[in-house]
């Protein structure tokens, strides 16, 4: 019996120091990745999904921040028509990364380097150089294929 007990006791020390590290079950928990149809936009995002080879949360993300680029360089009336097209705008413009948010990006709607926030933030999404520059084309596409060429033309002319 003395010896179970020592064996019990010297065990875990032995196999790894158990006893040393916290219990697994203290750990937070990484989030889950979403699926296509927990997104803002199913559609949209399954689209970019396919099309990009990334996440849905890396999808939603970078339509919210390109969309909310072009929310700030668009007349209310023009990105109208846009978030039209798109269902579930409102959603995408929220799932935006806070550096993508009104207070960035919007800032800086009307100069140059709006285009240049944006693939900044759609890099830190963890996209490649090639997928980030295939990003605006890719979402101008799908908008187009729901609203129509005149609203694609709305959308590439502020995201060049």
């Amino acid at each position: 019996m003395r010896l179970l007990t020592l064996m019990l006791v010297v065990l875990p020390v032995a196999v790894g120091g158990a006893q040393d590290t916290a219990p697994a079950s203290t750990a937070p928990a990484a989030p889950a990745e979403k699926t296509v149809e927990q997104t803002a936009s199913p559609e949209l995002v399954g689209e970019l999904v396919k099309e990009l080879a990334i996440t849905p949360s890396q999808a939603q993300a970078g339509a919210g921040t390109l969309f909310g680029l072009a929310k700030g360089r668009l007349s209310p009336a023009d990105f109208g028509k846009v978030a039209g097209a798109v269902p579930g705008m409102d959603g995408l413009l929220a799932a935006a990364p806070a550096a993508a948010s009104k207070s960035g990006l919007e800032a800086l709607a009307g100069q140059a380097g709006g285009m240049v926030a944006a693939a900044s933030t759609l890099s830190k999404l963890g996209l490649k150089p090639e997928t980030v520059a295939k990003f605006a084309p890719t979402l101008i596409k799908a908008v187009q294929s729901k609203g129509g060429a005149e609203v694609a033309k709305l959308l590439a002319g502020v995201l060049k």
